[in-house]
């Protein structure tokens, strides 16, 4: 029996998100011809705009439909950037940092936060002084520590040039708690459907009202769909799916699913506790996911405990799915402080509304035992 504990990589595709995409195969026109079949077509994207918005608390003119999350983030700066290019943390997701024209960052404190120290200087900063982004997560999809982004934003506004354009990857975040894009008071925010139930493949710009950058500089030109800021046929089956995906997702939040997700992942931290008294639970201090548990344990490598928990039957991941693969301490665990060691010993545990206290407490036993094993191995 399999027990899915990667939540955070990727959620199961919810029920009524296959049947519309079922549906969506039926649909033969392309959203951009006129005649019956093409209207219907894009009246079925239309209306999953209208869904995505009503879930982020937009209108459907500010929701720009993406092939993903990360070609939402190389979309955006590609709109924002120039020869000053733009700043982030140390934290932020690889989609991000890998376009940055620097490796200078803002660090993290010990909690996961951002720290611009006191009377950081900006004019040290030199030609990044000027620049013209600045991205920032809402949640890091490793430990789960959710910024303070509006003051973060705030702060920055003071100190940074007026031209300056504010980016916020909001991808783990959506679905999971109460969250308005309005709340963010950024300029773009990301979203993608395959984090709270729907298809992979699919994600999504939502822009502040009156932006235009991306009308300017697209990053994908040709055909000028989605309002000439992402050319390309439409996925129409995965931006059916996307719009039930979010709609299914706002009645969750709404309806609080995510604090009984809470108290398992509490639960689960007690449990580990008991096996382990020197493990470290990444961001525990500071505001976090409900879901999420970043669980150091030094002197045994996470990729080991991932190979050891998978062989057991259950999935869990040693950081950001989406550098799997790569062996390498995780970034923003080094940025708050810890050594390379304990880095390395990192594991997520990310739950899903489907997760149980059952499977939750027979992880913390099984995973207690490849320790114990671990340790005797070791002495």
């Amino acid at each position: 029996m399999r027990t899915y504990l990667d939540h955070n990589a990727t959620t199961p595709l919810r029920p009524e998100v296959r049947a519309a995409m079922i549906d969506a195969m039926d649909v033969v026109g392309n959203p951009s011809s006129v005649h019956a079949e093409g209207r219907k077509a894009k009246a079925l994207v239309e209306h999953a705009r209208a869904q995505v918005a009503d879930f982020v608390g937009c209108t459907p003119s500010q929701v720009v439909f993406t092939g993903s999350a990360t070609e939402a983030t190389a979309t955006a700066i590609h709109a924002f950037r120039a020869s000053a290019g733009y700043i982030c943390s140390d934290g932020e997701h690889d989609a991000v940092l890998a376009l940055r024209s620097s490796d200078l960052a803002f660090g993290l404190g010990p909690d996961g936060l951002i720290r611009f120290g006191e009377g950081f200087d900006f004019e040290a900063l030199g030609p990044l002084g000027q620049a013209h982004a600045f991205a920032v997560q809402a949640a890091n999809s490793e430990t789960g520590v959710l910024q303070d982004v509006p003051g973060t934003l705030d702060y920055l506004r003071q100190r940074l040039p007026e031209h300056c354009r504010y980016l916020c990857d909001a991808v783990q975040a959506w679905g999971k708690m109460p969250l308005k894009f309005d709340d963010l008071r950024c300029d773009v925010a990301l979203i993608s459907a395959h984090k709270f139930g729907g298809p992979k493949g699919v994600g999504a710009l939502i822009l502040r009202k009156g932006l235009d950058d991306l009308e300017h500089a697209p990053l994908i030109v040709g055909g000028g769909q989605e309002m000439g800021r992402r050319s390309g046929t439409e996925n129409l089956v995965g931006i059916a799916g996307f719009g039930v995906a979010a709609e299914c997702a706002g009645r969750d939040v709404q309806g609080g699913a995510w604090d009984r997700v809470a108290e398992l992942r509490n639960i689960l931290e007690n449990a580990l506790e008991v096996h382990a008294n020197k493990t470290i639970f990444v961001g525990k201090s500071a505001a976090r996911l409900p879901n999420t548990s970043c669980i150091l344990t030094p002197g045994w490598k996470g990729e080991t405990q991932v190979m050891q928990m998978d062989l057991s039957g259950f999935a869990i991941s040693a950081g950001s799915a989406c550098s799997s693969g790569k062996v390498k301490a995780s970034r923003a665990l080094l940025a708050m402080g810890f050594s390379p060691e304990d880095a390395a010993s990192a594991i997520r545990v990310s739950l899903g509304l489907g997760t149980t206290e059952e499977e939750v407490l027979r992880f913390a036993d099984a995973w207690g035992a490849k320790l114990k094993k671990h340790q005797s191995r070791a002495a």
